[in-house]
Formats: C-alpha cells, sequence, structure tokens
C-alpha cells in the first residue's frame, strides 16, 4: 500500500482542496489482487485505490453517466456498407 500511495503522490494523481460548503467527500477503499507467475506461484501482491462510486446520489455528485457501448447491429451495418461502397478501414 505504501508504494501504491508513494507512486500516487509522485504523479501528482490528486491536489487537496477545501471541500464547498454543504458538500461530501466520496469514499475510497483499497482493492487486492495477486499477480502470478506461469506456473502459478505469487509473483507480486498488488494494491489500488479506488473511488466508492456507490455513494454517489444522481442530481447531488453527478448529473449523469455515459458508457461507450456499440450494438452488434451497427456494427454489421457499417462493415456491409464498407463492403458495398468499397471503402477501406483505418
Amino acid at each position: 500500500m505504501s508504494a501504491e500511495l508513494r507512486a500516487l503522490e509522485q504523479n501528482d494523481t490528486w491536489s487537496l482542496t477545501t471541500l464547498p460548503q454543504g458538500k461530501h467527500a466520496i469514499g475510497c477503499k483499497w482493492v487486492y489482487k495477486n499477480k502470478y507467475r506461469g506456473d502459478g506461484t505469487i509473483e507480486q501482491y498488488k494494491a489500488h485505490l479506488v473511488a466508492k462510486g456507490c455513494t454517489q446520489q444522481e442530481g447531488i455528485d453527478y448529473l449523469g453517466t455515459f458508457s461507450h457501448v456499440v450494438k452488434l447491429v451497427t456494427v454489421k451495418v457499417l462493415l456491409a456498407l464498407d463492403t458495398i461502397n468499397g471503402w477501406s478501414l483505418p
């Protein structure tokens, strides 16, 4: 954990500010994971500090969310148009 905190501080991941009146800070938690070698032995213990998004309230802490999702039908249509029109994909 100390190595992760040191890396976050060295990379200037955050800056401390005062919290606006009437607002509450979002909590955080540590997530632990083991990295394994090919033979199954543990190579490294990893720790990551992550924000607790479950404490947010819509309209207060955030206004909305957006996720890049594409439907398979859209991909198929674009590939068909590419083939029909002789376009070249990048």
